[in-house]
C-alpha cells in the first residue's frame, strides 16, 4: 500500500472468520500474497498506525487516480470522494451511470466554466453587507453567487474555526448547495485558517472510514487502521496500540479491556454504575420481603415488619409469617417454621448473588485504582532509576529493568482488572475453573513482582535481585499472554449459550446443536 507505514505489531487472523473481506473494495491487506502466514496468538488482531502525512498521502493518491480517470479538476475529484466517503469504486460506478445526478448530489452543480477568482466588478453590490464601494473586491464560485471578499472571509472563519466544518462548506447563498473547494478557500483565507481547514479534512477522512480511528491519547495525531468488523466483536477483543504507546479497543471507546468483549464491558460498566455505590450498604443493612422480594431497611427496634409494597407482615429475625408468632414479639422461637425457612432460602440466594457481585467488583475496583496511578508510578520509577544509578554506579541502560518492571505491572494489572468483569458473567464449569487458575497464576506473579519493585534502593542495587526482577517480568508477561490467548481462543469458537438472548440477538449467532455449546457459558441474567 503506497505511502503507508506498517506498525511492527502487525499480526494475522484467519480469513475464514470474516475479519477481512476479500470482496471489499477498500480491502488492502498491505502484504504480498506469497508471504507465508506467521504463527500468532489468538488474542491478537492486525492493525496499522498512520501519521498525519501518511493520511494526507492516501487522500492525494486517490484524488489523483479519480482525476486521471474522470478528467476533472483535483478539487472537484476531492469533493466527489468525500461525498462517497472515499469509496472510489462506488463513485466511479455511479458517475459512469448518471454523471449529472452525481455531480448535483455532491454539490458540484455549476453555471460557469470559468475558474473561481477574485474580481472587481463595476456596479457590484454585496447582498450580505449591501456595500457597493468603487473597487470593492468580490468572489464567486462556479455557481455564480457573488459576495464581497470580507463577507466571504467572515463566513469561512465562522464555518472553520467555530463550527469545525470543512468537507461540506456550502455557498453562502440560500438554496445553493455548491461545495467550497480547496482552490477557492486558498484565494480567500490566511495560511493559518487554511491549515486548520486541511486538518479538519484529514479528520473527516478518518471519521468517514469505519476501518480507521484516531488514537484517543491526548495530543496524539496518529490514526489506527483495523479491519475487524462489528459482527466479530463477541469473538474478538480488537486491542490496538499506537506508536505513542497508548493501548485501546478499536471496537468501542474504552481503553484496553482484554479479555472481556465490548458488549460484556458495556454491561459490566452499567452494572457498576447502578450497583456498586450502594451494594455494600444494602448487604449490611437490609433484607428482602419474603413475598415480593422488595428490599427493606429496618429503621426501628420492633421485629414486626410490614412491607410497604405488598403489605406482607413478617418477622425481621426469622423472616416467617408474623401471624405464626403469637405474642412472641421480641423473642422469635420458630426458626424452623416452614414459612420462615422458605423466606430464608430466598434471601440467602439473593444475598449470595449480591456477595458474588461484590467479590468481583471489589477486585476489579482494586486493579482499577492501581491503573489510575499509572502516571504517578511512571514518575516514581524514573526517580527511582536516577537514585539507583547514583547509588550503585550503574549506567542508565543498566537501570532500565525498573522501567520494564513498571510497564509490565501496569499492563498486567489492566488485564487482571477486566478478567474479573469477564469472570462475573461466566457460569461455573471445568473451563471457567481453568480460566481462574490462569488468572490466579498471573495475579500471584504480579504481586510478587510488585513486592520486588517496591524494595528500597539499597536492595535494588543487588545484582541477584535485578536478575530475579527481570525473570519475574518475563514470567508475568508470559502468564498474561497465556491467559489472554486461552480466553480469546475459546471466545473465537462463537458458541455461546443459546439461553443468552441478549448476546445471540445482538450478534446474530446461529445454534443448531444445543449439545455442542462452546466452552464459555454466559450468565445473561446478571
Amino acid at each position: 500500500m503506497l505511502g503507508q507505514k506498517t506498525y511492527e505489531a502487525l499480526i494475522w487472523l484467519d480469513f475464514d472468520d470474516d475479519v477481512f473481506d476479500e470482496d471489499d473494495p477498500d480491502t488492502d491487506f498491505g502484504f504480498s500474497k506469497d508471504i507465508e502466514k506467521p504463527k500468532t496468538l489468538a488474542h491478537d488482531v492486525a492493525f496499522k498506525v498512520f501519521e498525519p502525512k501518511d493520511i494526507q498521502r492516501q487522500q492525494d493518491e486517490m484524488i489523483d487516480e479519480v482525476n486521471m480517470i474522470l478528467s476533472m479538476r483535483k478539487e472537484d475529484a476531492a469533493i466527489l470522494l468525500r461525498h462517497f466517503r472515499w469509496n472510489k469504486e462506488r463513485l466511479l460506478e455511479d458517475y459512469m451511470d448518471k454523471p449529472d445526478a452525481v455531480l448535483e448530489a455532491a454539490g458540484l452543480n455549476s453555471t460557469s466554466e470559468n475558474l473561481p477568482r477574485l474580481e472587481t466588478i463595476s456596479g457590484f453590490m454585496c447582498d450580505i453587507c449591501c456595500e457597493d464601494d468603487v473597487g470593492l473586491e468580490s468572489f464567486a464560485m462556479k455557481c455564480g453567487h457573488r459576495y464581497c471578499v470580507d463577507c466571504y472571509r467572515q463566513y469561512l472563519q465562522q464555518k472553520i474555526r467555530e463550527e469545525g466544518e470543512a468537507a461540506r462548506i456550502q455557498c453562502p447563498s440560500d438554496g445553493c448547495g455548491r461545495i467550497l473547494d480547496s482552490h477557492s478557500l486558498d484565494l480567500l483565507v490566511t495560511s493559518d485558517l487554511a491549515d486548520r481547514y486541511r486538518t479538519l479534512l484529514n479528520r473527516t477522512y478518518v471519521e468517514d472510514k469505519d476501518i480507521f480511528k484516531w488514537c484517543p491519547a491526548p495530543d496524539c495525531p496518529n490514526a489506527v487502521e483495523c479491519r475487524v468488523k462489528k459482527s466479530q466483536l463477541m469473538r474478538i477483543v480488537p486491542t490496538v496500540e499506537c506508536r505513542c504507546g497508548y493501548r485501546f479497543c478499536f471496537g468501542c471507546p474504552q481503553t484496553d479491556h482484554q479479555p472481556a468483549p465490548c458488549e460484556l464491558v458495556k454491561r459490566w460498566l452499567k452494572k457498576c454504575a447502578d450497583d456498586s455505590e450502594t451494594a455494600n450498604w444494602i448487604s449490611a443493612h437490609t433484607k428482602e420481603c419474603p413475598k415480593c422480594q422488595s428490599t427493606i431497611e429496618k429503621n426501628g427496634g420492633c421485629n414486626h415488619m410490614t412491607c410497604r409494597k405488598c403489605k406482607y407482615e413478617f418477622c425481621w429475625m426469622c423472616m416467617g409469617l408474623w401471624s405464626e408468632h403469637g405474642t412472641s414479639w421480641y423473642n422469635c422461637n420458630r426458626f424452623e417454621e416452614k414459612s420462615g425457612s422458605d423466606a430464608r432460602d430466598a434471601q440467602a440466594k439473593s444475598r449470595t448473588s449480591l456477595e458474588r457481585y461484590l467479590h468481583y467488583y471489589n477486585r476489579y475496583a482494586n486493579h482499577e485504582q492501581s491503573a489510575k496511578l499509572d502516571k504517578e508510578i511512571a514518575l516514581k520509577t524514573e526517580k527511582k532509576m536516577v537514585q539507583l544509578q547514583s547509588a550503585s554506579g550503574m549506567s542508565w541502560i543498566e537501570v532500565q529493568y525498573l522501567h520494564s518492571a513498571s510497564q509490565s505491572l501496569q499492563l498486567c494489572r489492566q488485564t487482571l482488572k477486566w478478567t474479573y468483569a469477564f469472570a462475573f458473567y461466566l457460569a461455573r464449569n471445568n473451563t471457567t475453573e481453568m480460566f481462574e487458575d490462569n488468572q490466579k497464576d498471573l495475579e500471584m506473579a504480579v504481586e510478587s513482582l510488585s513486592e520486588m519493585f517496591e524494595k528500597p534502593i539499597a536492595e535494588l542495587s543487588d545484582g541477584k535481585l535485578k536478575v530475579d526482577i527481570m525473570d519475574k517480568i518475563t514470567y508475568c508477561n508470559k502468564r498474561r499472554l497465556i491467559l489472554l490467548d486461552y480466553s480469546a481462543q475459546t471466545l473465537s469458537d462463537g458458541k455461546l449459550d443459546p439461553a443468552c438472548v441478549g448476546f445471540t440477538q445482538l450478534y446474530s449467532l446461529q445454534y443448531t446443536d444445543h449439545a455442542s455449546v462452546g466452552k464459555w457459558t454466559f450468565n445473561d441474567n446478571l
